[in-house]
Formats: C-alpha cells, sequence, structure tokens
C-alpha cells in the first residue's frame, strides 16, 4: 500500500562511446597536463637556486599525486597533479591554482546546478538526487 511517487532513474549507456566526445576528453586531459606542467616549471625555477649543504637542490619533483576524477563540460576528465618534496623541511609545497586541491567540479558545471535545481531539473538527472520536487 505504497503510494510512493519516486521513479527510477536509469543510467545511460555508458559502454558505447562516442570517438569525437573521446578524443575531446584527451585533449582535455592533455591540455590540463601541459597547463600543470607549465605551472610547476615556473613553480620549480623560483626555488631553483635553494641548496641543501650537499649542494643538491632543496625543492624537486616527485611523482604525482594519486589521479582524480573532474566533473567538466564534456564529461569526467582524469587528472594527474605533479607533486613536489622540500628536502630543506621549511615546508614548501606546490598547489596548482588551475586544479587546486579537492576540486571535484569545474566552475561552469558548479554554476549550473543551483540554476537546474531552480528549473526542477536537478532531480531528475542521473547522479542527483531523486525524489518529489516539491
Amino acid at each position: 500500500m505504497s503510494n510512493s511517487t519516486l521513479q527510477a532513474v536509469t543510467q545511460p549507456d555508458t559502454g558505447a562511446t562516442d570517438p569525437l566526445h573521446e578524443l575531446l576528453r584527451k585533449g582535455a586531459r592533455d591540455l590540463i597536463a601541459k597547463a600543470v606542467e607549465a605551472e610547476l616549471s615556473t613553480f620549480l625555477a623560483q626555488y631553483a637556486d635553494q641548496r641543501l649543504d650537499d649542494g643538491r637542490q632543496a625543492v624537486v619533483r616527485n611523482g604525482y599525486l594519486p589521479e582524480r576524477t573532474v566533473q567538466t563540460g564534456i564529461g569526467d576528465v582524469e587528472i594527474k597533479v605533479p607533486r613536489v618534496r622540500d628536502r630543506s623541511g621549511d615546508g614548501v609545497t606546490f598547489s596548482s591554482a588551475l586544479l587546486p586541491p579537492y576540486l571535484k567540479r569545474a566552475r561552469s558545471i558548479e554554476e549550473l546546478i543551483p540554476w537546474l535545481y531552480l528549473k526542477g531539473l536537478y532531480r531528475r538527472l542521473p547522479g542527483g538526487p531523486v525524489g518529489p520536487a516539491g
């Protein structure tokens, strides 16, 4: 005797991929990687003259942070942000201005969500809360 008005929301088929869409996502991933690498190069150049007592550089590149996903207008894009190591212990860390820590969605997506919510569409989108609008 349930009078539930909830409707099941089905996820779109992710098995079939559009080659153009995949090309755009790969291009976005590569472009973001190049921009972050340029940021890192500028950052490391600021500390290039700092040396330890044994002559080694104090601030060096140290691999990547774990890969994360950022929601963009063209879909989810996997991002790898480089990290640095401060051997001197001064607490120098690299934080990308393009990809701040904990960024999950692009600004365009963040601005779109309130608009969709006001129009009553957000509750019907896959991944959004499901329930009666009123």
